[in-house]
């Protein structure tokens, strides 16, 4: 409920301090006062998109500040958390516009964006202006309507994720197809791939291993002759030899010389021993550089055909088993796609049914409440002087969806007998202005601290109906704050809070400024509207017959 405004340097306010009340709260005013002023600095607080130029003239900038009260499970608060904003049972708002068109808000002392302004004045404030009640002409919102009066809301969420669920399984299933085609346009590819791949078939470091042969049995080739060489050099026909037939000898003299070779015959065992070593050695690395030719041969063809296949699937020589591995799947993919596909297909033939059978629960409660809506629209018409007007609402088949398969208009037959049609095409303005007034007593239901302005929703009409719109008025306002601009003394009178709203000069400055009538101010007031410029005592006497009535 909207529990204050206050209002500094738009348009012709230079400084307004405003506090509303529960119930309905009337602003009156003649033509031209500023009561639309009002309006717009509101609208401004709020997010709304308005006029472009607020701030009054000669002021740096204006600034307007609302406050509401926010129990606890408001809508309101939602916004709050999903922005990140601090929430409390007061909510406080202020926004300033600077002379050069800047724009800066603030939500309970935390700057915000002017969207996030917008979002939480929806639950906050709906305005029916002079001409908002178009909106009933917009047919795309009659179902969102009927779906309010329906307390359609849980059939509406049944829908919604049946709807969802139709689409994934949509989704899932014309994917599958999409990959199956896509993999059919390959399947030639994949299989010669395969093929080739499990012929090769390459392990992961064999790439590695066989180009480490490779070079091995080259280098054999090179150095084989040099190390046979050696193993001459050190073996019986070489060293090995010359060092034997040296100790043959020196062990026979070596008795005639007292031992004097005794050092140099150890030395030269010494010397047979390390030899013997060394020419094992050789001869063990003679034995691992023989090789067949042909091994050469088969290596270095293997080694490339490797490192070719990698090349084509441009992938590293270790990755081949890995890339066929991923080719027999799509294989597998593609040969069991069928199956899958009819499983998809399945899958998406059961989210439509349950779909269309949600859909045509949400239908059944939307006919029934079409019914309960004509004749609840009936009972209100009758009040507002309209008893011969007859209001329906059509229910028709529409293309499936997550709002159902629904179609949703509102017709009128303003006379007996005449053909029902669209609004626009049948209603007055002042029509136009009831019937808005009656779908809302219809409703409202509850209204979760919702304020409602009505700016001259009573234009057109006057005396009884007058009277009639400001008692539905009334009735709105038993469920709902209620602030309403009006020019009809019969809507005023019924207004539990009064404000006048009027225009002074003060030092060639416009200004304009709100007053809160007491009950003597009042009756004045509604003298005023009743009678003009001059008020008679015989106005005040229709006037005080009036809030009496």
């Amino acid at each position: 409920m909207l529990r204050g405004l206050d209002i500094r340097d738009m348009l012709i306010i230079d400084r307004l301090e405003l506090e509303f009340q529960p119930g309905l709260n009337v602003l009156t005013g003649e033509t031209g006062a500023g009561k639309s002023i009002l309006l717009d600095s509101l609208g401004f607080v709020l997010g709304w998109r308005g006029r472009a130029e607020l701030v009054r003239t000669g002021a740096d900038q204006g600034e307007v500040t609302a406050w509401f009260d926010l129990p606890e499970g408001h809508p309101g608060r939602d916004v709050l958390r999903e922005a990140g904003l601090p929430e409390d049972d007061e909510l406080i708002l202020r926004r300033v516009n600077t002379a050069d068109g800047r724009k800066t808000a603030w939500i309970n002392d935390r700057r915000t964006s002017g969207e996030v302004l917008r979002q939480l004045s929806a639950t906050l404030v709906e305005l029916h202006g002079q001409h908002d009640d178009r909106g009933l002409l917009n047919t795309r919102g009659h179902r969102a309507l009927l779906d309010e009066f329906a307390g359609a809301a849980p059939a509406l969420v049944q829908v919604r994720s049946a709807w969802d669920q139709r689409n994934a399984a949509k989704a899932a299933l014309e994917s599958a197809e999409a990959r199956i085609a896509s993999l059919r346009e390959e399947e030639e590819f994949l299989r010669h791939a395969v093929q080739e791949l499990d012929t090769l078939a390459p392990e992961p470091g064999e790439e590695a291993e066989l180009d480490s042969r490779r070079r091995l049995m080259q280098a054999a080739e090179r150095i084989g002759e040099d190390i046979a060489r050696a193993h001459a050099a050190v073996s019986g026909e070489g060293a090995e030899g010359s060092i034997a037939d040296a100790i043959r000898w020196l062990d026979g003299a070596a008795a005639q010389v007292e031992g004097q070779l005794d050092a140099a015959t150890d030395a030269l065992a010494r010397a047979m021993e390390a030899l013997g070593e060394a020419e094992q050695g050789i001869a063990a690395c003679l034995e691992g550089l023989a090789f067949d030719p042909a091994e050469l041969e088969h290596v270095a063809d293997r080694l490339f055909a490797i490192r070719e296949m990698a090349r084509k699937y441009k992938v590293l020589p270790d990755e081949l088993a890995e890339k066929a591995e991923e080719f027999r799947e799509n294989l597998s993919a593609l040969d069991a796609g069928v199956g899958d596909i009819a499983g998809l297909a399945a899958a998406l033939r059961d989210a439509e049914t349950a779909h269309a059978a949600a859909c045509d629960r949400l239908t059944a409660q939307r006919r029934d409440a079409a019914a309960r809506l004509d004749a609840a629209m009936a009972r209100e018409l009758a009040p507002l002087k309209m008893e011969r007007a007859v209001f329906t609402t059509e229910v028709s088949a529409a293309d499936p969806g997550p709002g159902g398969q629904d179609g949703v208009q509102f017709t009128v037959a303003t006379n007996p007998g005449a053909p029902a049609g669209q609004l626009n095409r049948i209603a007055s303005g002042g029509e136009l202005s009831r019937f808005l007034l009656a779908l809302k007593v219809c409703l409202l239901g509850e209204a979760h601290g919702l304020t409602m302005i009505f700016d001259e929703i009573d234009r057109g009409v006057g005396g009884a109906t007058a009277d009639a719109v400001g008692r539905r008025l009334a009735t709105l306002a038993a469920r709902a704050q209620i602030l309403v601009v009006t020019h009809s003394p019969q809507v005023a009178a019924l207004g539990g809070h009064h404000w006048r709203v009027e225009k002074r000069v003060s030092d060639s400055v416009t200004l304009s400024t709100v007053t809160p009538l007491g009950s003597e101010a009042r009756v004045d007031e509604l003298a005023r509207m009743l009678s003009g410029d001059t008020v008679t005592d015989e106005a005040r006497a229709a006037a005080r017959a009036l809030l009496n009535h």
